[in-house]
């Protein structure tokens, strides 16, 4: 047991208090949202017609970069479905806004139906496949929020900052540039029914954010800055979203090859020519607006792909 482990100190150990239990409308942004996701439900299993799909009209190749592709999603799609509940029960813990618990009470279910149809789509194009490489798995393994979510030393605002403000707020640029440029209906149906959910993951970040920095002191706000920092450095540019900003390895270039594939025939991946300029402006939006609605300044990144950002 490492000294690390030996010092994390799990909210789970911590006795439990949820009275008195007040369950009206604090945050009525988020409660909207809420109230949104309930309303624009959907079903992985018959939102596509799975059967109108032809994969006869594709080429090995094609179809060999199609389950490639959405085994990748799968994989980062399924690791919210274990950080959703673990954020749910800080906030539970921490007694936040009643309406940030509800919230995320349906996250946890929008997640799990995008690992779903990420699943439907790389078994209709030859099967899902359950495992990265061993050279790419630490790019695409999971980026600790569950952990964090659970950790009392580190602030459910760090966590919510450095997982929605920056990751998905990073994602959901990458989807809408991809989706513009699906020309495959099944598939560009795909990444807008996801994009809708995300947009409303996103929003939820930045109003919880809102609601809860005026609260917070000098170091609390650092915390927050470093806790985003971490993210963008360790986990987005090393590959976590996009192959080409993974180490290079065998899997790797595979997996960028699997892209210029499927972005070559419109069937929903894009490649570092295109992604590269979406990653850099998504980087400076999140900095312009930490700066301008937090006042916390993030510093200038670096990865060799993009230079200086």
């Amino acid at each position: 047991m490492t000294a690390e482990t030996n010092s994390y100190r799990s909210i789970l150990d911590q006795p439990e208090s949820r009275f008195p239990l007040d369950v009206g409308e604090f945050n009525s942004k988020i409660r909207k949202l809420f109230h949104a996701s309930l309303t624009t439900q959907w079903n992985p299993s018959t939102v596509i017609d799975w059967d109108g799909i032809d994969t006869s009209a594709y080429s090995p190749e094609q179809r060999t970069a199609l389950r490639t592709r959405w085994s990748r999603r799968a994989w980062g799609e399924y690791g919210a479905i274990s950080e959703s509940p673990a954020l749910q029960i800080r906030f539970c813990h921490d007694r936040v806004d009643p309406d940030a618990q509800l919230y995320f009470s349906i996250r946890s279910q929008e997640e799990s139906r995008h690992a779903e149809i990420s699943y439907r789509l790389a078994e209709k194009f030859g099967g899902y496949i359950d495992a990265p490489a061993d050279d790419y798995e630490n790019s695409v393994s999971t980026h600790g929020v569950r952990r964090l979510a659970l950790d009392a030393d580190t602030s459910v605002e760090c966590t919510v900052a450095a997982l929605v403000c920056s990751a998905e707020q990073v994602i959901f640029n990458l989807f809408k540039h991809i989706a513009e440029i699906t020309t495959q209906p099944a598939i560009r149906k795909t990444y807008q029914l996801i994009l809708r959910d995300e947009a409303r993951h996103c929003a939820f970040g930045w109003y919880f954010m809102a609601s809860r920095l005026p609260g917070l002191g000098a170091d609390a706000r650092k915390r927050v800055r470093d806790a985003v920092v971490t993210m963008i450095e360790k986990v987005e540019l090393n590959g976590y979203q996009i192959a080409w900003l993974a180490p290079e390895s065998e899997a790797s270039s595979a997996q960028i090859e699997s892209d210029r594939i499927l972005w070559q025939a419109g069937l929903g991946a894009s490649i570092e020519e295109l992604e590269k300029p979406v990653f850099v402006s998504s980087l400076r939006e999140i900095r312009d607006r930490m700066k301008r609605e937090w006042d916390i300044d993030l510093p200038t990144f670096y990865h060799p792909r993009t230079g200086k950002i």
